[in-house]
């Protein structure tokens, strides 16, 4: 049985018709990837930014947290990052603000900042 004439090429057309969707569902979950990568450093900055803090003196608390935390985000991640507290005695905690970007670290933002929080105990003084 032959197909009609009339026929030709509409697999061609729907697949151009689909194609802005599909592109649009790949770039919705690279968002999604790079949103859940953004709290994975958060969490991860803070938990540096207090490891440092509870070794370090209370007077130079908050400057030892901030410079771990961002330590070991890249330079990308850094620009919008902010440490908004380090400190405490006897249990330190830390916040670290990032900011999610649109499609590529360091191009442009996404109206959202994640948060990440870190608790530990101050290391006792010998």
């Amino acid at each position: 049985m032959r197909r009609p004439d009339g026929d030709r090429g509409q697999v061609s057309v729907e697949f151009l018709g689909m194609t802005p969707l599909i592109v649009l569902t790949l770039v919705l979950m690279w968002q999604a990837v790079l949103v859940g990568y953004a709290f994975t450093l958060a969490g991860n900055a803070a938990d540096e930014g207090v490891r440092a803090g509870t070794a370090a003196p209370p007077g130079e608390r908050f400057g030892v947290c901030q410079q771990a935390a961002l330590k070991h985000l890249s330079g990308a991640w850094q620009e919008g990052a902010s440490v908004e507290h380090c400190g405490g005695t006897g249990y330190v905690t830390a916040d670290v603000a990032v900011k999610v970007p649109v499609l590529f670290p360091g191009l442009i933002d996404f109206p959202v900042t994640v948060h990440g929080h870190a608790g530990a105990v101050e290391e006792a003084k010998h």
